[in-house]
């Protein structure tokens, strides 16, 4: 049961974080974010993990060969 509000937290969490949440909802949690300190350590630590990726993972540009071909592909009528 513990572990089933914790999974429940996490995805409020990022919910939240990509601003998914209705203001009523967003209240709530972080009403309970205040409450609870573990709940705060949840709360940086995905806002930590997301930083990270936005500043230090870097996609690779598709080769053009790649966006023609996609290209040809949405052109073709499906039959």
């Amino acid at each position: 049961m513990r572990d089933q509000h914790f999974q429940e937290l996490i995805s409020r969490v990022a919910m939240y974080l990509d601003n998914e949440l209705n203001e009523s909802a967003e209240k709530e949690l972080l009403r309970e974010i205040k409450s609870n300190p573990a709940y705060i350590q949840v709360l940086s630590q995905e806002k930590s993990f997301r930083d990270f990726i936005k500043s230090k993972v870097h996609r690779r540009k598709p080769s053009p060969a790649l966006i023609q071909s996609i290209k040809e592909k949405i052109r073709i009528a499906p039959a």
